[in-house]
């Protein structure tokens, strides 16, 4: 088993529940986004939010705007549509049951006795 891979993937399966999450919150910029899935130990790098924050988009789930800069050039805003925040209600539930399946699996155990 391939350890680094599998927590990789398991980060990869719940980013964008992340996301969705984050920018339920407010409108933020995408390097803004970055930093708070940094601060809780979710690493990501700019060539993969990027491309994923299109796909959200194009997937109906985030919009943008653009908003001039004080300094340099403007920046795009990303926020959740009305799609997007039906989405998430249903990664909240999704979520909540997952944490509940993992809980019961690994802290229950049956006293079934086999003959």
């Amino acid at each position: 088993m391939n350890l680094d891979n599998s927590k990789a993937q398991m980060r990869k399966g719940i980013l964008e529940y992340c996301i969705l999450s984050i920018v339920s919150k407010r409108e933020m910029y995408a390097s803004d986004i970055i930093e708070q899935l940094k601060n809780a130990k979710l690493i990501v790098v700019e060539g993969t939010m990027y491309p994923l924050l299109t796909r959200l988009k194009n997937d109906g789930l985030l919009s943008y705007q653009w908003v001039e800069s004080k300094s340099g050039p403007p920046r795009k805003y990303f926020r959740l549509t009305e799609v997007g925040e039906q989405c998430l209600k249903e990664l909240q539930t999704t979520w909540e049951e997952l944490v509940y399946a993992v809980h019961q699996s690994t802290t229950h155990t049956t006293n079934k006795t086999y003959e």
